[in-house]
């Protein structure tokens, strides 16, 4: 398949295809005489198991470790396994971080009325301290 086939088929673009060739998580097999890349039909499937690792948080680095591991014959589901409990505990991390932003946005905003000069606005004053409450 040409490098528009396989983007058609796993709905990316083919700079996504490029990029990801670039960062060594896809290959080409050939070249056409007229040098086009061709792509195999696993290619597809490869770049739909990318796109999905990274719709649940995964960075390309880590994909890349997951491409390793699966076509290591040595690895284990306990290797998968393993590389999934660190990005839950990634995303727990994550989480509690955006909680903590979350209460310091409520409490700016609360502190609000919505009234008055911007110069007096609580909002403004509480970004520009160095310690946010």
């Amino acid at each position: 398949m040409t490098i528009s086939q396989v983007a058609k088929r796993s709905g990316v673009n083919i700079q996504t295809i490029r990029y990801y060739e670039r960062q060594g998580l896809l290959s080409a097999r050939s070249r056409t005489a007229a040098a086009y890349r061709i792509f195999s039909v696993e290619s597809v499937q490869r770049i739909r198991f990318i796109k999905r690792a990274q719709e649940l948080g995964f960075s390309l680095k880590e994909i890349k470790e997951l491409l390793s591991l699966r076509m290591d014959t040595h690895t284990t589901q306990a290797d998968i396994r393993k590389q999934a409990q660190t990005k839950i505990a990634d995303v727990e991390r994550k989480i509690l971080h955006l909680e903590a932003i979350r209460a310091s946005l409520l409490r700016m905003a609360e502190n609000c009325s919505g009234c008055g000069s911007l110069k007096d606005c609580p909002i403004l004053e509480s970004l520009d301290k160095e310690d946010p409450e």
